[in-house]
């Protein structure tokens, strides 16, 4: 299927690895223009030049933490009008929610709702003159069914999602859609990461630990970020118009509910 936005041009945020890269990949392979951000100069380039090998499309960068103001400004600096829009950040890290102060959740805020917000802001205008937009919100299959552990990431995300159900309404009739894509567990640097602590309480190595938790799931594996960059790719393409304020969930079948 031709996704009809080729010529198009996108910001996608923490693009240097797992879910930001795989998304740029696969806009890339559709023929658009993709400008990526990441705190990493090095693994940055590293993605951009791999990305133009593959595709061929003109890809710039922009090196910055997306969740300050001057990283915004940066990426905004590169990519000042783009046609598509894919929100990103690392997750904050689980815990306790006795041990979080204040200072804890103004950084998830910070990350995970304000500036995807703030980006959207400063970018939608101008989507809505051009007739074309598609913003695409990385969040979390947590916002579905919320994780414990992770309460600084089910809060932030979850206040991100309540901003977008509403906005997204007011956009669509301008053919400009904002939804959100929610990952479960994905083949990622930062899946192994947050897998160690239960590796090492079940006296087991890393491998070991993921290939139990794969057996957990429905699919009996863990996504490939390719399989997810194809959706956002369809979320993003001129046959999505009719598709705004949605929460995909790609998670392989673990949340049981049925709505």
């Amino acid at each position: 299927m031709d996704l009809g936005i080729a010529g198009r041009r996108a910001l996608v945020c923490a693009a240097s690895k797992g879910l930001g890269k795989a998304c740029a990949l696969a806009l890339a392979r559709e023929g658009v223009d993709v400008t990526l951000t990441a705190r990493s100069a090095d693994a940055l380039e590293a993605a951009a030049a791999e990305i133009r090998a593959a595709t061929g499309v003109t890809v710039s960068t922009a090196v910055g933490d997306i969740a300050t103001e001057e990283g915004r400004a940066a990426a905004l600096a590169a990519c000042p009008a783009p046609d598509i829009l894919i929100n990103n950040a690392g997750g904050p890290p689980p815990g306790d929610f006795h041990d979080w102060e204040r200072e804890d959740w103004i950084r998830a805020l910070d990350a995970n709702m304000l500036a995807p917000i703030l980006l959207i802001k400063a970018t939608v205008d101008g989507m809505i003159e051009r007739r074309f937009g598609r913003i695409v919100n990385i969040t979390s299959a947590a916002v579905k069914a919320p994780i414990p552990i992770l309460g600084l990431s089910n809060g932030a995300r979850a206040g991100l999602t309540g901003f977008v159900a509403g906005l997204s309404r007011q956009t669509v009739r301008h053919n400009v859609t904002i939804n959100n894509l929610l990952p479960g567990p994905f083949e990622t640097d930062r899946l192994r990461k947050t897998m160690e602590g239960g590796a090492k309480a079940a006296g087991r190595s890393i491998d070991e630990e993921m290939e139990a938790r794969r057996q957990t799931n429905p699919s009996g594996r863990f996504g490939d970020p390719a399989e997810f960059g194809a959706a956002c790719a369809f979320l993003c393409s001129a046959h999505a118009g009719y598709m705004t304020g949605q929460n995909v969930l790609m998670d392989g079948g673990a949340y049981a509910g049925t709505l």
